[in-house]
């Protein structure tokens, strides 16, 4: 598969940690008792789904996931939402009964079959990853177990053969063992991200962690000489000035009564885009993100044409740093984060719970394409128990919504509010 060039960089991280507050079998580090749940999803491949009903899934619970961020924040949002994505998967591997329903849900993943859930992930990891001299877009999986903690067999051999995981045990009485995470956290994002842990206790458990990477240019690099300062009205009405990019050709184009939609490719394929969506004046990016969901946005990108025109962008950088844990059990993810409910059987026989769910994100778009970088932790505590004819004029010199998605799978890689450049 041809695949595009990006500029940039893009990278996501998921941290899953559980700690804990009971004793633990310290003679044992990675136990292998039998469990048929987990060994069940493991070993069917067969009824491996098909990959656009997962990214249809992905994409359903991105927007979800967004609605909820958004509505609760008036500032710049940025987030990783497949990165997300992935990171619940895995944890989900660890849970069973009620609990592990609840995360289903939440992912959009009901209505597939079980068993083809983590096939089909790890065939769009492998889809998704590509290396090459123009483009560079790898996913990675890590394993952090706390040595004297027994951690079921299963699970890891789940999560290395359906995400490529690595696992390593560490001693987590030593300080080095937060470097050592976040030094693979750093490697694993170009350094965009060079920290999500801040401590680990010889209670935590285990650290699983997703990140994502991605690299390139657009496929038409804006001029530099030719940006300038212009004004950014922010939703106050005050002004500021910002360094605007500038240029003009033809791109997929959308506008109706309350905004305006623009593909900007990447690479000589183009085969990734950014999706930039502009409120008219006379609306807001609140209203807009009222609408902003699955079935709206296939339909708005099924109404973009190729026309003429001309583009004003601002280089922006934004960094976003939020606890998802609210978010998520607003969205029906309840019993992991509940020590006396959450069923972690298939991870270990301890138990228990999420204590934490932290996202990190941040990004800078300029006249050369885009670098961005995320990462998310989770903490899971051991517990006691229309087209237009005329060229059009794309001018963000206000509010904006972006996603930038690959088009081959459909995937959403990372979506945001810029309310301030």
């Amino acid at each position: 598969m041809n695949r595009n060039t990006l500029w940039g960089t893009f990278a996501a991280a998921i941290l899953l940690v559980l700690t804990g507050l009971v004793s633990l079998d310290e003679s044992s580090s990675i136990s292998s008792p039998e469990n048929s749940a987990v060994a069940a999803n493991k070993s069917v491949d067969t009824a491996e789904m098909k990959i656009s009903q997962l990214v249809a899934a992905n994409n359903r619970f991105s927007f979800n996931l967004f609605q909820q961020l958004q509505s609760t924040s008036p500032e710049n949002i940025f987030i990783s939402p497949q990165s997300v994505a992935i990171a619940l998967a895995m944890l989900r591997n660890g849970t069973a009964g009620e609990t592990q329903a609840e995360i289903t849900a939440a992912l959009e993943l009901s209505e597939l079959e079980p068993t083809g859930i983590n096939p089909a992930y790890s065939k769009l990891t492998k889809t998704l990853k590509t290396a090459a001299n123009d483009v560079e877009l790898a996913i990675a999986n890590s394993l952090w177990i706390n040595q004297n903690v027994a951690i079921k067999a299963e699970f890891i051999e789940l999560t290395q053969d359906s995400y490529q995981s690595i696992a390593t045990n560490l001693n987590f009485a030593e300080p080095t063992a937060v470097e050592t995470i976040n030094q693979w956290v750093a490697s694993n994002t170009a350094h965009k991200i060079t920290e999500i842990v801040d401590a680990v206790s010889p209670a935590d458990a285990i650290y699983l962690i997703n990140a994502i990477y991605f690299k390139g240019s657009w496929t038409k690099k804006f001029d530099s000489g030719l940006t300038k300062p212009q004004p950014f009205t922010l939703d106050s009405g005050v002004t500021k000035s910002v360094a605007m990019m500038n240029q003009r050709g033809n791109y997929r184009y959308y506008e109706n009564s309350e905004f305006q939609a623009i593909r900007l490719p990447y690479g000589q394929q183009a085969e990734l885009g950014m999706y930039i969506f502009l409120p008219q004046p006379d609306s807001s990016l609140e209203q807009f993100n009222q609408q902003l969901n699955l079935d709206n946005w296939q339909e708005w990108l099924m109404q973009m044409r190729s026309q003429p025109g001309k583009i004003n962008l601002p280089k922006f950088k934004l960094e976003y740093d939020t606890e998802l844990k609210n978010v998520l059990a607003t969205l029906g993810v309840i019993q992991v984060f509940d020590d006396q409910k959450a069923d972690f059987s298939s991870l270990t026989d301890s138990s228990v719970a999420v204590d934490t769910v932290r996202h990190k994100a941040a990004i800078e778009v300029n006249e050369e394409g885009t670098e961005a970088a995320g990462v998310t932790s989770i903490g899971v505590r051991i517990t006691s128990a229309r087209p237009q004819k005329q060229p059009f004029n794309f001018n963000a010199d206000r509010p904006f919504f972006f996603a930038i998605r690959d088009d081959i799978t459909e995937t959403i890689l990372f979506m945001g509010n810029v309310v301030e450049p």
